[in-house]
């Protein structure tokens, strides 16, 4: 049976939710059609039947021969008022492996499934408890990283990026049954709406998803950190820069020039928002190849950064690299950090790069080595990443996969919106207008395949 059919099967599942590995509880969840009756043949105490949902029960769980494993916390949630929308129970019990080991055989023995990864939530997805999006933001919340990251997980979870999918999507078909009236009395006097109020309809509904769209470079950055790339010639200071801001000896540091080859990464959290910081390999002209390699990653993480900090070396100050740098910069937020100054004093770099920095430009001088000025730094980090202010009411696409489609749905309706323009029929009009409608669905879940289901579920933790 491939994990399709298990996806798809009627049969009840059981799964350990809580992480991997020994602790003061292990919480066991239990889905299904025959969810209350394995457990009552494993269960000890006031019998499940007599049970009413969302109600905690003391009592013990037995092993297949009758023997005791655990005194045990059991919670019953009857369908279809439970996370799957089938019949749950959940037994906590301690967090021995081994208990968890046998608590897990014995409800196998006794009838149960093993969960495959996410069959929870998708089970709740397939019983109408959420749409796709929702779904996807349960794994977004167990994985969120910051305060943002979190708000916005919990925002998409509760629906209210369905919310305006679902007003995206009543426009839509408005739009269809103007389309599609006007065909169906093309040849009678009729008039349905005339063509500025079908145009403005377009663009509000283009302006709604581009919003949307628009909103994934911030997303991306709150859910995977803000990308913050550390450029500069070789020798600069980078790697210990970078090791400053991180509180820890992540990159190799040396005086030999060009020792970093590629990019090394690393998150640390800064007033709430997780950072993405990359050093980078040092900038100069060179003939070695792997040397070359890793000066043009140096150009491509700097093309995806949202912040650059530009460092230079305040005993050896050389702009011979700045406008390559520069042509780099459009579009994000620049802080020249002029490091060493533990050796020598900044104001000649300063005069140095005067020359070349555009006007307004911020300056920083620091001694990475002596951890000087390092907090002045992340200061100015934060005031330039300019992510917008997140509650948990935030509807901000995080998802690659649903900025994908809307990007596809922009276009669906752009092109309407030019058919309009160009006298084109309704009938090439109502074909772009469901094609847009078509992508919507794909987030929400209303269009999608079996192969699509399993990447996505996939990569939730077994147990969720």
């Amino acid at each position: 049976m491939n994990t399709l059919d298990l996806f798809s099967s009627n049969d009840t599942i059981c799964a350990i939710s809580t992480p991997q590995g020994r602790g003061g509880i292990a919480v066991i969840r239990v889905s299904g059609p025959q969810a209350l009756d394995i457990v009552q043949s494993r269960w000890q105490g006031k019998p499940l039947a007599n049970m009413e949902s969302h109600t905690v029960h003391l009592g013990q769980l037995t092993d297949s021969n009758g023997d005791l494993l655990d005194q045990a916390l059991l919670t019953v949630y009857r369908a279809p008022n439970s996370f799957t929308g089938e019949d749950v129970v959940e037994l906590a019990c301690h967090g021995s492996t081994w208990i968890q080991q046998q608590a897990i055989q014995t409800l196998i023995d006794a009838g149960c499934r093993h969960a495959t990864a996410g069959e929870f939530t998708r089970r709740a997805f397939a019983n109408g408890r959420m749409d796709l999006s929702q779904a996807e933001a349960v794994a977004d919340v167990i994985e969120a990283q910051s305060r943002a990251a979190h708000h916005v997980a919990m925002s998409q979870m509760r629906g209210r990026y369905s919310e305006e999918l679902k007003g995206l999507r009543d426009k839509l078909l408005h739009f269809v049954a103007l389309i599609e009236l006007e065909l169906d009395f093309s040849e009678e006097d009729v008039t349905f709406a005339d063509r500025s109020e079908v145009t403005a309809l377009a663009h509000d509904i283009h302006d709604l998803i581009g919003r949307l769209a628009d909103s994934y470079r911030d997303g991306n950055a709150i859910k995977d950190g803000m990308p913050v790339a550390i450029v500069g010639q070789t020798n600069a200071g980078k790697s210990t820069l970078l090791n400053a801001l991180l509180r820890d000896d992540r990159a190799l540091v040396s005086d030999v020039h060009g020792t970093t080859r590629d990019t090394i990464e690393d998150t640390v959290m800064m007033g709430g928002t997780l950072y993405r910081f990359i050093d980078t390999a040092g900038i100069r002209q060179s003939t070695d190849t792997v040397e070359q390699m890793g000066i043009e990653r140096t150009w491509q993480a700097m093309d995806k950064a949202k912040v650059v900090l530009w460092v230079v070396d305040v005993t050896s100050a050389d702009t011979s690299m700045a406008h390559d740098i520069l042509s780099h910069c459009h579009g994000k937020a620049l802080i020249v950090v002029l490091n060493k100054t533990d050796l020598d004093d900044e104001l000649a770099a300063k005069s140095e790069l005067n020359e070349v920095l555009p006007e307004g430009t911020t300056v920083v001088a620091i001694s990475a080595k002596c951890d000087s000025d390092i907090e002045a730094l992340r200061a100015l980090i934060v005031e330039a990443a300019t992510l917008p202010e997140v509650d948990s009411n935030a509807v901000i696409v995080t998802n690659a996969r649903h900025y994908q489609a809307l990007t596809h749905a922009r276009d669906a309706i752009a092109r309407a919106i030019d058919g309009l323009n160009g006298g084109l029929s309704g009938d090439l009009l109502d074909q772009d207008i469901r094609e847009c409608l078509h992508w919507l669905g794909e987030i929400t879940g209303e269009v999608t395949t079996d192969n699509i289901l399993g990447e996505i579920f996939a990569h939730f933790c077994v147990g969720k």
